[in-house]
């Protein structure tokens, strides 16, 4: 038993130490941003959405299915805005840093301008955690059928990667897909933006 016991601490101690080996290859520079100096808070959000997918059609069986267009038309223009933040911040840096968009290197230094792609690209993580708003919405309007096993897949990876991303690699490369995911995001929310407007639009 004691031989278990050993072998178990032994594995524990193990674990940690690659887990704290992992953590010192990230970039220093977003550590003390919100949600970034550890997986935990990002794994504990996802875990929750995960949970609110199973749990709130449930609760809402029973219920009325929520009035939210004012709240709809407010939110799809506030993401909107942030997209479109987001997008021209990550072109406009990266034209002027001369980013190729074929491989560029991250540069892990305090230049204005890498900590400016590097925000951008955490403002693009955090757009990420509010878009599990859009399931919240399909949840309290009940309707149930845009729960798609892609819907669910798509928020709660996306989240998650993203997280990863800007922990590890806050620049060169990453710019462009998530530059290029806003600038759709603009035109997607703005789609949904006027559709909350009625039919008449």
């Amino acid at each position: 038993m004691a031989s278990i016991v050993t072998v178990v601490q032994h594995e524990w101690q193990r674990a940690q130490d690659q887990y704290s080996s992992l953590l010192a290859l990230s970039d220093k520079r977003v550590t003390p941003w919100p949600l970034m100096s550890s997986p935990m808070p990002t794994v504990v959000l996802v875990a929750c959405y995960l949970t609110m997918v199973k749990v709130g059609p449930a609760l809402m069986k029973n219920r009325e299915a929520f009035d939210l267009r004012r709240l709809l038309i407010f939110y799809n223009i506030a993401i909107t805005f942030l997209n479109l933040y987001i997008g021209l911040e990550l072109s406009v840096v990266s034209y002027r840093l001369g980013y190729s968009w074929f491989c560029q290197p991250v540069d892990y230094s305090d230049k204005p301008d890498e900590i400016r792609i590097a925000a951008a690209l955490w403002w693009y993580y955090m757009s990420k955690l509010i878009e599990f708003c859009d399931t919240v919405f399909f949840i309290l309007r009940k309707k149930n059928s845009q729960l798609t096993f892609l819907h669910i897949y798509h928020h709660s990876t996306m989240f998650t990667l993203w997280w990863i991303g800007v922990k590890y690699v806050a620049g060169g490369s990453s710019f462009l897909a998530a530059m290029m995911n806003s600038f759709v995001h603009v035109i997607m929310y703005s789609y949904y933006g006027l559709s909350a407007l009625g039919p008449w639009i």
